[in-house]
């Protein structure tokens, strides 16, 4: 039987490589999108879509509810991908930015996790793969949102590891670094909406660094990686009979973990505290 993934956040980067490089390898893939315009374009692609809104329980269950009538209620994969930035300094991030961050970059993918679980369980397997980042491993400057969100991914996947590990349900983080996407652009709106920088007292710094790194694109990083990086990992992830706990994509993922293992945290805060 043709094996079956749901793959959320397909719109664009990562998840629109991931939907197209496990349909050729053979996959039946579900790839949702936040919205109804890029589910339409999907299914002009031939991609199965349903609208998933990681801030809309409603189209969660929806969504959801529609790969189980396609499926006749199964499923072999879910990678959790969706997820945006709100770049800024912590100081200035308001409670409610921070709130609405959490909404879309995990509690909706624990929301969709919890609703695939029982599924999983009556078949008697599953792997459950969740995006997470190098921002889950180190902290970066600017980007204080977003690293809380991986952390938490990041805590609350182990511990699923852990409690699932008497099962054939298997949870797998993978923890890119520098990928090809619209991350940057797309987070400029969250931005804009919730951070006053005119007002900051880190003004100066605004100026000199991140809004250049916001609005000014200097082309590809260093070290980045086109998003087909993720998908061989994703494979690997749901395809492998026993696959690792965490795969590392991109050099300064591998530099990062090897950092956190062998360096105190005041080493490592010297390292990153200028990036």
């Amino acid at each position: 039987m043709q094996k079956t993934i749901l793959i959320t956040g397909c719109s664009s980067g990562i998840g629109q490589d991931a939907a197209h490089g496990m349909r050729a390898r053979g996959w039946r893939v579900f790839a949702s999108c936040r919205q109804q315009r890029d589910c339409d374009r999907l299914r002009a692609q031939g991609f199965e879509s349903p609208r998933i809104d990681y801030t809309d329980a409603d189209s969660i269950a929806a969504g959801l509810a529609s790969v189980f009538e396609a499926t006749g209620g199964t499923l072999d994969a879910l990678f959790n991908n969706g997820a945006h930035g709100l770049p800024g300094a912590v100081e200035d991030l308001p409670t409610e930015g921070l709130r609405q961050i959490f909404e879309a970059n995990f509690f909706g993918w624990h929301e969709l996790t919890r609703q695939v679980i029982p599924a999983m369980r009556a078949q008697g397997h599953g792997r459950i793969v969740q995006n997470s980042s190098v921002l889950g491993l180190v902290a970066f400057p600017w980007r204080g949102a977003y690293v809380a969100t991986k952390y938490a991914v990041e805590g609350l996947t182990d511990t699923l590891r852990l409690e699932l590990a008497d099962t054939d349900i298997k949870v797998i983080l993978i923890e890119p670094g520098p990928i090809t996407s619209k991350i940057r652009e797309n987070s400029i709106p969250f931005f804009e909406r919730f951070i006053n920088w005119q007002n900051s007292a880190l003004r100066a710094r605004y100026e000199a660094s991140l809004l250049k790194r916001l609005y000014e694109s200097s082309g590809p990083d260093r070290f980045e990686l086109p998003a087909s990086a993720v998908t061989n990992k994703l494979a690997r992830a749901v395809e492998t009979k026993r696959p690792r706990a965490r795969y590392y994509v991109t050099t300064p993922t591998y530099v990062a973990g090897y950092l956190r293992r062998i360096l105190p945290t005041r080493a490592i805060d010297r390292i990153l505290s200028d990036i």
